[in-house]
């Protein structure tokens, strides 16, 4: 067999069993899929009278529901991410990994199948939160062809963070310090761009900040595509980050998960 034979096998090997360890671990995936909708009421049912009223989206969530949303389904992702890193780091401190690197296959499918897996259940997620979405009211005014560019976005934006995901698995001591590394992507950087408010509102040195960090040019991109509003050059940029992010992070997992000791 080739070499790209041998690592597609092997690479869905690994695949099949991240989806049987997730079958296997309900609570988390149930877990993963279930806080960016919790999130998404969150947002419109709580906070969305208060933060929308003051965007001019009237007093009980109204329309900030379609500011807010492309928001959270790329907030799902950073969940995604959170549980690639946990699951990966549990299978460093078992093991299982050890076991894999003195096994005759490729040794990056180890990691391409955490990718894939979590592609597919952040993917899985995404449709269930824009469901979610639509039943209390979200109204996006995408054709089919903009439908399938968001989901394109959401999908390239996904195995970035999650190759970032990968190394914090890889590098985290515990579960709960892979966990909490994955924070940057699950709320730190969510919360400082546009998801919730226009960065134009925050002090200047957080609104440069909010402005120039990876979340806020790919969720205005996604708002443009979903519901047509400008979105300047950030298409542009939303792509540049994503390959970015993606190239840091294989590069950077695939240096951790070669050396010969990773612990």
């Amino acid at each position: 067999m080739s070499t790209l034979s041998l690592t597609l096998r092997d690479s869905a090997t690994m695949l099949r069993r991240d989806v049987r360890h997730s079958l296997r671990n309900p609570t988390m995936t149930v877990s993963g899929l279930l806080t960016p909708i919790v999130m998404l009421l969150l947002f419109v049912y709580i906070f969305g009278g208060a933060i929308g009223a003051g965007l001019g989206y009237g007093t009980h969530g109204g329309s900030y529901i379609n500011y807010v949303a492309p928001a959270i389904l790329l907030m799902t992702v950073g969940s995604g991410c959170a549980t690639t890193a946990t699951n990966l780091c549990m299978d460093m401190n078992e093991g299982i990994i050890a076991r894999f690197r003195t096994m005759a296959i490729f040794r990056a499918s180890v990691l391409t199948g955490q990718v894939l897996g979590s592609l597919l259940r952040t993917m899985i997620s995404v449709v269930l939160v824009i469901g979610v979405a639509l039943l209390i009211g979200f109204r996006p005014s995408a054709s089919l062809v903009t439908w399938i560019a968001a989901l394109g976005l959401i999908a390239l934006f996904t195995l970035a963070i999650t190759w970032m995901g990968v190394v914090f698995g890889l590098i985290g001591k515990t579960p709960a310090g892979a966990n909490s590394l994955s924070l940057i992507f699950q709320l730190l950087l969510p919360f400082t761009s546009s998801a919730f408010v226009s960065p134009d509102s925050m002090p200047v040195g957080v609104r440069w900040f909010a402005k120039f960090q990876p979340f806020t040019p790919v969720i205005d991109t996604l708002r443009g595509l979903l519901l047509g509003t400008p979105n300047g050059n950030s298409a542009i940029l939303a792509v540049a980050w994503c390959v970015v992010l993606a190239l840091v992070g294989y590069l950077w997992a695939r240096a951790v998960y070669n050396r010969d000791l990773v612990r």
